[in-house]
């Protein structure tokens, strides 16, 4: 998933929003819909207004199982078909 990093308070952890468009089922007009996700930083490199990628890992705490994907490692997996 792609996302904004919105807080990078804690140590080796950042939270990261993440924006989706839905359709409304009554309006039909697509409406902004964001979520906050806790990653994993291993390197405390993000910083606040960074656009980074996220995937799923093992539990890393009670709200942490995200974790921040490498800049090389995601321009790989974005031109993958």
């Amino acid at each position: 998933m792609k996302g904004v990093v919105v807080s990078d308070k804690m140590t080796k952890t950042v939270m990261v929003e993440v924006q989706r468009r839905v359709m409304h089922p009554i309006y039909k007009k697509y409406i902004r819909r964001s979520k906050k996700f806790a990653a994993h930083d291993e390197a405390d490199s993000a910083k606040i207004g960074d656009k980074v990628f996220i995937r799923e890992c093992r539990p890393m705490s009670k709200r942490k199982h995200w974790e921040l994907i490498p800049a090389d490692e995601a321009a790989k997996e974005t031109k993958a078909p």
